[in-house]
């Protein structure tokens, strides 16, 4: 019961927060959500809201970064691109465009009284960035300008996520992508 609870509870957290945000996410959503028994949240997690954010933050973080890994490994700068925006184009989508991202959803609310959120948060964008590095520097784009590139690229992709939202439209992460791809394979040509 307990793992599996726990695990529940943190993975309705992300996808809560990507809808309703950090503030707008309570313990009692979360165990609805989940279905995890009542106290159990408590008894997981003692340092209260803040410890499932930051859990939640890191749940996300990993997952969309697998994601990115097994689709950096053709080799193909374009493909990091794509690694990185497909999830979030078919989150908009099936979600009729109330969901974004968790990390963002937690990074953009002030935690003044929990600082090991920004540092999760901090973390889970500096893993895709590296994740995206290694992928852009795998299709031959040069150390230095893939990493500057993959930073640009997980921003722009952010950035359109919330336009996207705004605009109920993909089109703004289209067009980012679009962008982006043309970039990723001049950087690889020229490297």
């Amino acid at each position: 019961m307990g793992t599996d609870s726990r695990e529940r509870m943190v993975r309705s957290a992300a996808y809560l927060f990507r809808e309703r945000g950090y503030s707008g996410t309570g313990f009692r959503d979360v165990i609805t959500h989940s279905g995890a028994p009542r106290g159990s949240i408590y008894h997981h997690f003692p340092g209260g809201k803040a410890q499932l954010a930051e859990e939640a933050v890191r749940y996300a973080g990993e997952f969309l970064n697998a994601g990115i890994l097994a689709a950096t490994e053709g080799g193909d700068a374009a493909s990091a691109v794509d690694a990185f925006v497909g999830w979030w184009r078919q989150v908009l989508i099936k979600s009729e465009f109330r969901a974004g991202c968790p990390v963002v959803a937690v990074t953009v609310e002030s935690h003044d009284d929990a600082p090991q959120l920004a540092a999760a948060a901090a973390a889970a964008f500096g893993r895709w960035q590296d994740t995206l590095a290694t992928g852009l520097g795998n299709a031959g784009v040069p150390d230095d300008r893939a990493s500057r590139l993959a930073r640009l690229i997980v921003a722009a992709v952010e950035g359109a996520t919330i336009l996207c939202r705004a605009h109920r439209d993909v089109a703004p992460l289209d067009d980012v992508v679009s962008e982006l791809k043309a970039m990723a394979r001049s950087a690889a040509e020229e490297g």
